[in-house]
This record gives structure tokens, sequence and C-alpha cells, in this order.
């Protein structure tokens, strides 16, 4: 099982990632404003502003402070 470095020491399992989107969006707001009312949320931005959001197959919802772009140059 290959796992990504999401900041701050964090990691995620690369086969449970289901997509990861830019969190500016008002959808990807929405969602993650979902997630924790569900109690589904892990937020790993440390304090800092959230850049990307990763939806895992298990329905969590991730949050990291790097960019979209430095995640998928992880992967």
């Amino acid at each position: 099982m290959n796992f990504i470095d999401i900041g701050f020491g964090n990691l995620i399992a690369q086969t449970r990632i289901l997509c990861i989107v830019s969190a500016d969006s008002a959808p990807a707001r929405r969602m993650i404003q979902d997630a924790k009312d569900r109690a589904m949320c892990i937020d790993c931005c440390a304090g800092k502003k959230c850049k990307a959001v990763m939806v895992t197959d298990s329905d969590h919802v991730v949050l990291s402070s790097l960019t979209v772009d430095e995640i998928r140059g992880r992967m």
C-alpha cells in the first residue's frame, strides 16, 4: 500500500482516494460542511488555509493545506 504525504507529517493511502478537488469552489465548501455535520471530515491543515479536498472510498473528506498540483506531484 502506497502512502502520500499530504502535509505536516500526515499520510493518506493512495488506493483509498477517489478524487482530489480544489477547496475554492462553492460545491467543495458545501461538501466540507456536510462532512463536518456527519463527523466524517478529517482536517490535516494544521491551522493553515485549506487548498485541497480529498474524498475517500469510505466517504471521509480529508482537508489539506497543499494544492491539488502538489498532491498530484507526490502521487
